[in-house]
């Protein structure tokens, strides 16, 4: 079975699937904190209302077939429940065909959420966790060797991953040609994180090293990652270096550490553990055959559905992030292709007093991750998902884009939801709701040195001018 199973890349294996587990956990469980608000059946955006319009071919989720609040609390809890038993080890401690089992009902699970998710489940890493885990799936236990076509398309997805963003990037703006766009980018960033400050601080010549070195990752690695050992461990090494300069960097989920725990099963396991002085493990037993042909349908169905992505990736108009089926398997990826030169917030407003006039005090509504006060540090969410701060982002570049969901944020807020508050980190009108609500237009700047120090503040900002004008309920 040589040919079939490599038994080198175990410890690979084993950090990719522990480490899939915790991020599958930290996914279920921001689902569990923020679904009410957002997709709950009074949320923003409600499934309901969603699979009502929408049918089960488009959209595949058990959610068709029954959906309540409390169901859906008890599918994400279930899901949390069942990742930190895999965290745990219980696949190891299983046999073969219900660890499968125990992988597949985590990935039908999340699949459901993210079907019916809509705009706030619409960010690459709900598809790139999904795709990486149906594959970890088939990858097997402590009982067997794990299958060399399982880490081949493992490889596959994160050349998709890599070198599709490097090309999206070429593609659109041009500031990744003149090796600038890190002029901006820490800056503008979606969530900047504690550190961010500071990488946009650095002088220009290292802003283009950073630049030059993320395209020799994103499209000179991802060619060598199927080159023979150990020039593909080092490549894989070299993206997990690079992967973890844009987790210190900025707050992007679980993106990059999804990443680095698929470069990982590129890396030669048994040579690890030499290197760390672990034990290597007993000799593994032979795959049975229903195993076997279940692997090779497996990889037969993505080489299959490779078409679409490969398709894309020669395109001139090559699309990022998109599924090209309603099981997000074997997707396009990619991030800022184009740069925001300018950081726009939008801060929301509140007043209880009963008329609005030159005089009326507005406070402002604090955000768990966003920027809006401007001493707060930026604060370390990821791996965390804040999907509503991020969405703010969006939201102050593009209002239309935002509307279907601003409007009854807005709403929730006029009457002090307490759903919708658990989101925030600051309600101004804890006592009684609010009696108008307005929203500005900021243009936000990371301060310099001397102002850091003189006022404690690490942005600046400048009014641009009215997002919304003052709303109240209706009477």
């Amino acid at each position: 079975m040589e040919w079939f199973t490599g038994g080198d890349y175990w410890l690979s294996r084993l950090v990719f699937q522990r480490g899939l587990a915790v991020l599958y956990f930290i996914a279920f469980l921001s689902t569990a904190h923020q679904f009410r608000a957002l997709i709950g059946e009074h949320g923003l955006l409600p499934v309901p209302r969603f699979v009502a319009a929408v049918p089960f071919r488009r959209s595949p989720s058990i959610f068709h077939f029954h959906y309540s609040d409390r169901f859906c609390a008890i599918v994400a809890w279930t899901g949390v429940v069942l990742s930190a038993a895999l965290v745990a080890g219980a696949a190891d401690r299983i046999p073969l065909g219900a660890s499968m089992l125990l992988w597949a009902l985590l990935w039908v699970l999340y699949l459901s959420l993210v079907n019916v998710g809509q705009t706030w489940f619409g960010f690459m890493w709900e598809s790139l966790l999904l795709e990486a885990g149906f594959l970890a799936i088939f990858l097997g236990n402590e009982e067997t060797a794990p299958p060399l076509l399982i880490l081949f398309l493992l490889r596959w997805l994160l050349f998709r991953l890599e070198f599709g963003a490097g090309l999206i990037k070429l593609r659109h703006d041009p500031c990744w040609r003149d090796l600038t766009c890190l002029y901006y980018h820490h800056e503008t960033q979606p969530m900047p994180g504690p550190l961010t400050w500071f990488f946009h601080r650095l002088p220009r010549p290292l802003h283009r090293v950073e630049v030059a070195a993320s395209h020799v990752a994103q499209l000179v690695a991802p060619v060598m990652l199927f080159a023979p050992q150990p020039t593909a461990s080092v490549v894989a090494g070299f993206i997990v270096v690079t992967q973890l300069w844009f987790v210190a960097s900025g707050n992007f989920a679980w993106l990059s550490w999804l990443t680095i725990l698929i470069a990982v099963t590129a890396i030669d396991g048994a040579r690890a553990a030499d290197v760390l002085g672990l034990p290597q493990p007993p000799a593994f037993a032979d795959p049975p055959a229903w195993y076997l042909g279940t692997v090779v349908a497996v990889t037969v169905l993505m080489a299959v559905l490779s078409y679409w992505p490969i398709r894309n990736l020669l395109s001139r108009h090559q699309v990022m992030n998109y599924s090209f089926n309603p099981f997000h398997l074997m997707n396009t990826y990619g991030a800022f292709g184009t740069i925001e030169r300018t950081r726009h917030e939008v801060v929301l407003e509140g007043t209880d007093e009963p008329e609005i006039t030159d005089n009326t005090v507005w406070q402002a509504y604090g955000f768990k991750g966003k920027p809006g006060d401007v001493r707060r540090m930026p604060p370390q969410v990821a791996p965390y998902h804040l999907r509503l701060d991020w969405m703010m982002w969006f939201a102050a570049i593009s209002p239309a884009y935002a509307r279907p969901w601003f409007t009854p944020l807005l709403a929730k807020l006029l009457d002090n939801d307490p759903v919708i508050l658990k989101l925030l980190r600051h309600n101004p009108f804890p006592a009684s709701p609010p009696t108008f609500l307005r929203a500005r237009l900021y243009r936000y700047r990371f301060t310099d040195r001397h102002e850091l120090r003189r006022a404690h503040a690490w942005w600046q900002r400048t009014l641009v001018g009215e997002y919304l004008p003052p709303v109240t309920k209706p009477r």
